[in-house]
This record gives C-alpha cells, sequence and structure tokens, in this order.
C-alpha cells in the first residue's frame, strides 16, 4: 500500500511538471491544449490543473471566444507566483536582474569591472551587493549565475575554473553562499545564453544549435537533441579555445593561435592598435569596440581591414562547429556581437568557403534576439527550470 502511495505521488509530480512545464513554454493554454501537446486525459489535466491554481502557481488568463457552447478558459503560470534572480558575470562588468515568472525584468544592478583583474572574492561582492539592491526585501526564488569558464557542478558548491581570468577552481558558489540564503545554481555563461535563446529567442523550435557567446573572450553552448551537450565535466564548448591558426597569436589561455585571440573583443582591439599605431578611443572596452566598428562603417582603413578580417576569422570559426556538430542554426550573442552585427553577412560568406556544402547548405547563421539581456535572463531560468521539474511543489533544491 506504502509503495502504491508512492507511485502516486510520483505519477503526479510528473504530470504537474509536465502540464506547469508546457504552460510556462507555450502558454497561455486551454485545458484541451494541455491535454493534446501532453497526451493525458482530460480529466487528469483538470485534477492537475485544480491542484496548481489553488497552489498559486497557475491562473486563469480569460475565456477563448467561441462559435458555440461553453468557451474554453486559458491558462498560464501566474506571474506574480515568484520573483528570479539572473546574473551576468561578464569579464566588463556584473550585471545582476530580477524578473517575474513571465520573464518581465523588474529591477536591474549593473556594476563595471574595472580592467587588470578580477579576483574572485570581489566578483562574489559585487554579485551579492546586485542581489540585495535588485531584491529589495522581497523573497528570491532562486538566482541564476552565468560565469565565464568551466564550472564544475559538485554536492558542496560549484567550482569554476576560468583559465583566462586567472580563476583556478574557485569555490564561487561557496563564497556566494556565505552572503545569502537565496538558492543559487550557478553555469557557463554561453550555456546560459544558449538556454534562453531555445526558449524564448532565435533557437525557439529547433533540437541542433550552437550559440556563440561574443564578449571580451569567445565562448559556445551546442545543442544537440534538444539538450545541452556538457562532455565528460562540464567544459564542452571551449571553442574560443580551439586552434585557427597554427603557431599564431598568443592566446590569454596559455596558448597560441586560438580563436578567440583573433575574435574576442580583446584581441579584436589589440589588433587594431598593432596595426595602426593607436588606441580605439573610449573608456572602457565595450565602447572601444563600438568605436571602432563605428569607423570601419566610416570607411577608415585599419578598422575596415580589421572588421573584415575578423568576420573572416568568425566565418573560418563558425565553419569548424557546422563540420563537427552538423547544426540547423548558429546563433552569434553576446555585446561584442551585437556591436559588430553588420558583419554577418562576411561572416556567413567565410563560413560557406570553409564548411563542407553539405552541412553549411542545411545551417542558418543569425544573431541573437534577446540583446545584452540574454546571459542573465538565460540565468534566470535555472531556478525556473528547477522550480518546473519539481512540478512547483517545494523550494527549489540549491
Amino acid at each position: 500500500m506504502q509503495v502504491e502511495r508512492a507511485s502516486n505521488r510520483g505519477v503526479r509530480l510528473r504530470n504537474r511538471s509536465a502540464l506547469l512545464t508546457r504552460l510556462f513554454l507555450e502558454g497561455p493554454l486551454t485545458r484541451q491544449d494541455l491535454s493534446r501537446r501532453t497526451g493525458l486525459s482530460q480529466p487528469a489535466v483538470s485534477n492537475v490543473v485544480s491542484d496548481l491554481i489553488d497552489d498559486g502557481i497557475v491562473e486563469e488568463a480569460g475565456a477563448l471566444e467561441s462559435d458555440g457552447g461553453r468557451p474554453s478558459m486559458m491558462l498560464r503560470v501566474d506571474p506574480g507566483f515568484a520573483v528570479v534572480a539572473g546574473v551576468d558575470v561578464g569579464e566588463t562588468r556584473v550585471r545582476v536582474e530580477l524578473f517575474d515568472l513571465g520573464l518581465r525584468r523588474l529591477a536591474e544592478h549593473d556594476h563595471p569591472i574595472e580592467p587588470g583583474g578580477t579576483p574572485p572574492e570581489a566578483v562574489a561582492g559585487h554579485i551579492l551587493t546586485g542581489l540585495d539592491a535588485v531584491a529589495a526585501g522581497r523573497e528570491v526564488l532562486g538566482a541564476g549565475v552565468g560565469v565565464s569558464g568551466i564550472v564544475q557542478q559538485r554536492p558542496e558548491g560549484a567550482l569554476v575554473h576560468a583559465q583566462t581570468l586567472g580563476w583556478d577552481a574557485v569555490p564561487l558558489e561557496a563564497l556566494l553562499r556565505a552572503g545569502t540564503r537565496v538558492p543559487l545554481h550557478l553555469e557557463n555563461g554561453a550555456k546560459t545564453l544558449g538556454q534562453a535563446e531555445m526558449w524564448f529567442g532565435a533557437g525557439r523550435g529547433h533540437r541542433h544549435a550552437v550559440f556563440a557567446l561574443l564578449g571580451s573572450g569567445v565562448g559556445a553552448a551546442v545543442v544537440t537533441g534538444g539538450t545541452t551537450y556538457r562532455g565528460a565535466s562540464s567544459s564542452a564548448g571551449e571553442w574560443g579555445h580551439t586552434t585557427l591558426v597554427y603557431g599564431g597569436r598568443p592566446c590569454r589561455c596559455g596558448s597560441a593561435g586560438c580563436l578567440e585571440a583573433y575574435a574576442g573583443a580583446a584581441a579584436i582591439l589589440a589588433r587594431f592598435r598593432e596595426r595602426s599605431g593607436r588606441p580605439a578611443p573610449g573608456g572602457d572596452e565595450e565602447s572601444r569596440l563600438t568605436a571602432l566598428a563605428a569607423a570601419a562603417a566610416a570607411g577608415e582603413p585599419d578598422a575596415r581591414a580589421i572588421l573584415d578580417e575578423t568576420a573572416d576569422y568568425l566565418g573560418a570559426g563558425v565553419a569548424n562547429l557546422v563540420n563537427l556538430f552538423n547544426p540547423e542554426l548558429v546563433v552569434l550573442g553576446g555585446w561584442a556581437a551585437l556591436a559588430l552585427e553588420d558583419l554577418l553577412p562576411r561572416v556567413r560568406a567565410s563560413a560557406a568557403r570553409h564548411a563542407l556544402r553539405q552541412p553549411f547548405a542545411q545551417t542558418r547563421i543569425e544573431l541573437g534576439r534577446l540583446g545584452l539581456d540574454a546571459v542573465a535572463l538565460g540565468a534566470a531560468t535555472l531556478p525556473i527550470a528547477r522550480l518546473l521539474t519539481g512540478g512547483g511543489v517545494g523550494p527549489p533544491a540549491a
């Protein structure tokens, strides 16, 4: 009898999770829609939906117009049920944003990072300050943190290995837990960007895609069969540290000829300075790259030459992704990709020259659709994903 009750609880939890996930990603939906899309019977859907409404996580969202008979009621996840935080730990700033369950941004807090170093303790302090600022006394369901480098998940807390930052097995989760009770979820920033674009952006409806994050450095998330590919220890996706030029430019990782040494924002600006003998104008890396793009658009020869060359390098790197993973879609996101969006046609042309014809013909190359918020938005989906998987029952596990 006890086994039967446990089995029934498990079935009900799975049903709650299936319905909540559909409502979150595809809602508003009717009960009939939910039955068709999940394969559950209409009585089962009605029973579970009643529970979810009683729990406050699902609400009615108006009646669907009918040609006759009783109108169907639309349902959605209640945006006001909880708030979640998303953190983008970049090399130029720490951005903390607060969202409701409709992923409407409620508050944000930015802290620029001074060039020349990002000590883990300082970064943790910026994150904690930002969480306090955006929460403003509200209870936060969970906070996702997207960070550069490899995120090694462990029961005692995630470690971050970010070779280009000089971070070697940094216990970032422990540093954060010492200053907050908010449940934490740490992940590589390219992977959080990829999840956001898969759920809400350019990747929606695709099963095989690669999402590139272009900023100071370069990273990627590989999605195959609808699931992010992580590799043996979650380090898959370090696209920026694949070798593009044998014996080429030194890379921050300690190797040479990496894609990041040619296509990362820091490297682009360094190559311009070497070619022109002067730095790009601006107070920080983001403003300097924006100024460089404007100069190239105005026809300044050195700027134009560097950015054309950058597009060619990026295209060759994308061709490697096409040949290796045969994706339906390659998405270029991150602040540097947005600053260099005019390069996209040349990136596509370079990829076409370097990729095998058959897989390239099946691939689209696009810019991300979620703008500068993509990493933070994707990070905020981490506690939401835990809530959906758990059927909305109890607090998400830390």
